[in-house]
């Protein structure tokens, strides 16, 4: 059966790229960070997507954010979210995770008929966590290596497993078998949703990095080992040790988006080579 239309049309660049990349050796030189060894072109991509987003997404997302009232953002992120925990069921019965698994496919009965289609979260307040995961964190579990850090057009941080685990993932999502007209508009608005939902992280590293493309880097790869350990893992401290030092740790976000990536991973997600 063919691919429907949306899925290859977003990912199709993404491929591209990394076709391009597995040919890119003259990229690489004795002066290459070890952890990112096609750094010269991700850092050409990366800028690319940082004008993108300046440009076209960034005031996409703020005039959304300005005409849009709160409780109306709050019900389409929940929304997607939903739609969201079926492919964590997915990822969580791959990965052996039975308890997880049930629990996310709990939560998709219970916010698709209580909570009007996943416009209210009515599973969180009864108990039900979230266990956010991704086909590149399955394969993770599986013991397929990440290989190279990799940066993907539009879609940001990636890696040659999270690549090809983003492909995946679209398979995962209802919304993809859907008709073409509903389809595009939902991805659309997905884009628009998650990029207004990080708008403050934008804003916060564009004070803290000296870097942008080493800090987004460094974060990506730390969040990303940190979701593989299962959390045991230690995420980058940029505080000062002795004002944090008894603080508690926020609770990292989850990866969404497809799991599009945040700008700021905490992740997403995520500097040591991933195992």
């Amino acid at each position: 059966m063919p691919l429907p239309s949306l899925t290859r049309r977003p990912l199709r660049p993404a491929f591209l790229a990394l076709a391009a990349l597995l040919a890119a050796g003259c990229a690489t030189g004795p002066q290459a960070n070890p952890d990112d060894p096609l750094e010269p072109m991700n850092r050409v991509v990366f800028k690319v997507n940082d004008k993108l987003d300046q440009y076209v997404a960034t005031p996409v997302a703020k005039g959304y954010k300005a005409v849009t009232p709160q409780p109306v953002r709050t019900a389409v992120t929940n929304f997607y979210s939903n739609i969201a925990d079926v492919g964590n069921f997915a990822n969580n019965l791959l990965q052996g995770k039975g308890v997880d698994a049930a629990e996310s496919l709990m939560r998709v009965a219970i916010n698709s008929v209580l909570g009007i289609g996943g416009l209210i979260d009515i599973a969180t307040p009864a108990g039900l966590q979230k266990h956010s995961q991704d086909f590149g964190l399955t394969l993770g579990t599986w013991g397929v290596p990440s290989g190279p850090y990799l940066v993907l057009p539009f879609f940001g941080p990636s890696s040659f497993r999270d690549g090809v685990g983003l492909y995946v993932n679209f398979q995962f999502d209802p919304t993809t078998y859907m008709d073409p007209a509903w389809r595009n508009s939902l991805f659309a608005m997905n884009v628009v949703d998650v990029r207004t939902n990080l708008l403050g992280a934008t804003d916060l590293l564009s004070l803290a990095a000296l870097d942008k493309y080493a800090f987004v880097r460094d974060a990506y790869v730390q969040r990303r080992r940190y979701l593989l350990d299962g959390g045991s893992g230690k995420l980058p401290n940029y505080g000062d040790d002795e004002e944090t030092e008894g603080a508690a740790m926020p609770a990292p976000s989850p990866a969404s988006a497809p799991a599009a990536e945040p700008a700021v991973p905490a992740a997403p997600a995520s500097g040591a080579p991933q195992q």
